[in-house]
């Protein structure tokens, strides 16, 4: 079964807002990692939440993705996602826009990662070949 991440807006939002995606995912095979229940939202700061998003999106195959356009924590956990070379999978995003915007660029990732066919491992290997070489 694969991973994904579910990137989506938590403060200051419902789960119910997401959840009906996330039965979808699961639904679909997908074995998702949802913020709203699998990381324990407890944290005065938000250090150790941003810690454990990253470990959980270094256990995954891909990310999902419904952003509202103003949380700052899918900004974040995306940067991790894209650090990590992952698929994404559009949900929802705001509208397109003219020129740069976090939006086209996430649309362009998405475009672009359905040409990924390699593995995670693979893609690992090579970047380790990449860093090392």
């Amino acid at each position: 079964m694969k991973r994904t991440f579910f990137i989506c807006p938590v403060r200051g939002h419902r789960k119910e807002e997401t959840e009906a995606i996330l039965r979808k995912l699961e639904r679909e095979n997908w074995e998702v990692h949802w913020p709203h229940r699998d990381t324990d939202q407890n944290d005065d700061i938000g250090f150790r939440i941003c810690r454990d998003n990253r470990k959980a999106i270094r256990n995954c195959d891909a990310v999902h993705i419904v952003w509202d356009g103003v949380s700052q924590g899918c900004l974040f956990d995306l940067g991790m996602a894209f650090m990590a070379e992952l698929p994404i999978y559009v949900v929802h995003l705001p509208d397109p826009t003219e020129g740069k915007s976090f939006q086209n660029m996430i649309r362009e990732w998405e475009r672009l990662s359905r040409k990924w066919s390699m593995s995670k491992a693979e893609r690992a290997l090579i970047h380790h070949v990449e860093v090392e070489g």
